[in-house]
């Protein structure tokens, strides 16, 4: 059960039990006569009700990580109930002591220099998504800003191994659309610029930090690889929109000579290859069949791949290399869940293994090659284990035109036979974002949740979903409301025709395209759900794809072709007949939507706008605010009042089991901003809570 992420990549997961809610007894009875209860069919076991706050709070650790030269370890842990990051020497939990005190709304990610010496990280303001990139020096205990500048989106491009204390850098203080590339001091923060950017998407510098590759976005969605050459660039190979989705660069091979490539171009899956740039002969190394290559491990030093996993339903790990196959046998063997090789030291002597699990918490791990030992590093979220938490079974759904959804069922405790129910449940379709992203085994946070409230859960990875080849994702391009959500449906009368649930007993439920289609679920198909919670979804094409962030600029053509172009009258037209905005008087269940105010890429607007339609129409709809968040909510005060009020708007829809919102809104931001009245307890919750409305947030470093 993944903890670092929910719906779209910023739900966590994190109990106390309780007894309380629907489906509990609450009273004494007389017990039968013996008689009488020989007759009376057995009564079902329920299982505990676990608290939100375990489930939907912070872990206890997350993004667990060795230093390159294995000597330390990091990870980010609460300090004062804040994400942030700690450090401890390898193998030492105890002896972990935080090296930050961000006091907002947490840091979400970070990463070691490559001479062991500093963590960098990233941190944006209330959500707005320009992330600043910090470097904290381990013996001085130093935060630096390396990127100083109001409004700035700082992106981390390439550091080198010969080349210590510096970075590459973008950053967009000249122009906002496009990141210029500097070399920065990691101690003092100074920056020399290399190249002002003119329109180039991307970049690639080879181990000596040289500038060697960029890439270029052209009119019909798909990119242009160009080689610098002396002061000139010149192209080397153009890859079109068809495969602009599923076709990589993963970085130079260890004499600077050619690339690696994860390419789709003349075949439907990726292939894993090694492109020579002065020749541009090009070696297929690895070619899968099934579905995508989801990963490749790197040898850190020598530059080489040493081995790759193939994702249908779960990882599937393969050598590449002799030398360490005997360890990917090893680690296949020993490892507990669906395990993801997120790194290793400097020798490869040590990997940092990840395991996703749907019925205790996830873990991370150490793998080292001498004794092929699997360690544990730590447990994501400890207490877990000894939960009653769902097991989630892999799925694949026929969709009406043949194709085969990948797709994932997560049962309550009580109800699972194997994979079946003995009597239909309520259900909940969980739609993930994107859409060009894709669910994982035991990767979504809310399925335990909701699972433990006494719902199904399915998640589809309908068309245009990652992983399962160009032919799947191109299927998706222009079915916005389409196609995209025939598959949903198809999902959905799957589940009907195999006892699951009825077709008056399901919801939909998403963040970010996910809320879109909560939407258009709504709207295109009022009466097949029973009500609706949208997290930062779009409610117009129109003006969604008008109001991108301007550093989105280069992916400005692809999303044109990929979804709709509003600057011809036909795609405006086409864009407008795919926006649940459009539709807004069909709305007739009950809806939740939630917001935050800084949003860059769903902008508040997109809820406001659909919001005021069904308010003029007088339909029933709640709208959940928060003016401290961006593109879902980070804070655990603000996820747990949101899943609070969601919990109990669930419970009146389908009848599932709750725990009382209680106190769950205190110290969150949370805005009511209309319909408190249709969440049961929502409107006393409120006024109840201790709420800190707040815009602003100390950086506290």
């Amino acid at each position: 059960m993944k903890k670092s992420a929910g719906f779209f990549g910023v739900f966590s997961l994190v109990v106390l039990l309780t007894a309380c809610g629907r489906g509990d007894e609450s009273t004494a009875t007389a017990a039968p006569s013996e008689t009488a209860a020989s007759k009376a069919p057995a009564k079902e076991q329920q299982v505990e009700l676990i608290d939100r706050a375990l489930l939907l709070g912070n872990p206890d650790r997350s993004q667990g990580r060795l230093s390159p030269d294995g000597r330390m370890m990091s990870f980010r842990a609460p300090l004062d109930g804040v994400m942030n990051i700690w450090v401890a020497p390898a193998g030492d939990i105890d002896a972990a002591e935080p090296i930050t005190r961000d006091t907002g709304r947490g840091i979400p990610r970070h990463f070691w220099t490559l001479d062991s010496r500093r963590i960098l990280f990233t941190r944006d303001r209330n959500g707005d998504e320009n992330w600043h990139l910090y470097s904290v020096d381990l013996d001085s205990g130093e935060i630096t800003d390396l990127s100083p500048y109001d409004g700035v989106q700082a992106q981390m491009v390439a550091q080198g191994e010969s080349h210590p204390g510096i970075a590459i850098v973008g950053m967009n203080d000249r122009d906002p659309r496009w990141h210029d590339l500097y070399r920065v001091d990691l101690e003092t923060a100074e920056r020399e610029l290399l190249l002002e950017n003119d329109g180039f998407a991307g970049f690639h510098f080879d181990h000596d930090l040289q500038l060697r590759l960029a890439t270029r976005t052209t009119s019909s969605g798909g990119f242009r690889v160009l080689e610098k050459r002396g002061d000139d660039w010149q192209e080397i190979f153009e890859v079109g929109l068809e495969d602009s989705f599923t076709t990589q660069i993963l970085g130079f091979d260890g004499d600077n000579r050619g690339i690696y490539m994860l390419d789709s171009r003349g075949r439907d899956k990726a292939a894993l290859t090694h492109y020579l740039l002065q020749s541009g002969d090009s070696q297929v190394l690895a070619e899968p069949a099934s579905a995508e290559i989801g990963q490749v491990l790197m040898h850190p030093r020598e530059h080489k791949p040493i081995a790759y996993s193939i994702n249908l339903h779960t990882n599937h790990w393969n050598s590449l290399d002799d030398r360490f196959s005997a360890d990917i046998d090893a680690l296949e063997k020993q490892a507990d869940g669906d395990i993801s090789i997120l790194g290793a030291t400097r020798d490869a002597a040590r990997w940092i293994i990840y395991a996703a699990r749907d019925s205790a918490s996830d873990a991370y791990q150490v793998y080292s090659r001498d004794g092929r030992q699997l360690d544990k590093l730590f447990d994501v979220t400890p207490e877990l284990n000894d939960l009653p938490l769902a097991n989630t079974y892999p799925q694949t759904i026929p969709s009406r035109d043949g194709l085969d959804l990948v797709s994932y069922l997560t049962l309550p405790v009580e109800k699972d036979l194997g994979g079946e129910v003995k009597a239909p449940v309520p259900m909940v379709l969980l739609v993930h974002g994107g859409p060009w992203s894709r669910d994982n085994f035991a990767d979504n946070g809310a399925a335990p949740w909701l699972a433990n409230r006494g719902y199904a859960v399915l998640q589809v990875n309908y068309r245009g979903s990652t992983g399962f080849g160009k032919a799947f994702i191109n299927a998706g391009h222009g079915e916005w409301a389409g196609a995209m959500h025939d598959d949903l449906i198809d999902a959905v009368d799957w589940a009907i025709g195999q006892g699951i649930t009825t077709p008056d007993q399901v919801a939909i439920m998403g963040g970010s395209y996910g809320g879109y289609a909560t939407l258009v679920g709504l709207t295109f198909t009022p009466e097949t759900f029973a009500c609706g919670v949208d997290i930062v979804g779009p409610s117009s094409l129109n003006t969604l794809i008008d109001s991108i962030p301007p550093y989105w600029e280069a992916f400005r053509n692809t999303l044109h072709a990929a979804v709709g172009n509003p600057e011809t009258e036909a795609g405006k037209k086409m864009l407008a007949e795919r926006s649940p905005l459009t539709y807004a008087d069909r709305i007739v269940r009950p809806l939740l939507i939630g917001q935050g105010a800084n949003d860059p890429r769903v902008k508040q607007a997109e809820s406001d706008q659909i919001v005021s339609a069904m308010k003029k129409r007088e339909i029933p709809v709640t709208y959940i605010l928060y003016p401290d968040e961006g593109h879902g909510f980070h804070k655990p005060e603000n996820r747990l009042s949101f899943f609070a009020a969601t919990e109990s708007f669930l419970a009146d829809c389908l009848d599932g089991r709750h725990q009382p919102i209680g106190d769950d809104l205190d110290g969150s931001s949370i805005q009511v901003v209309h319909g408190a009245g249709f969440v049961p307890g929502l409107s006393q919750a409120v006024d109840k809570a201790k709420v800190i409305a707040t815009n602003t947030v100390d950086s506290g470093e």
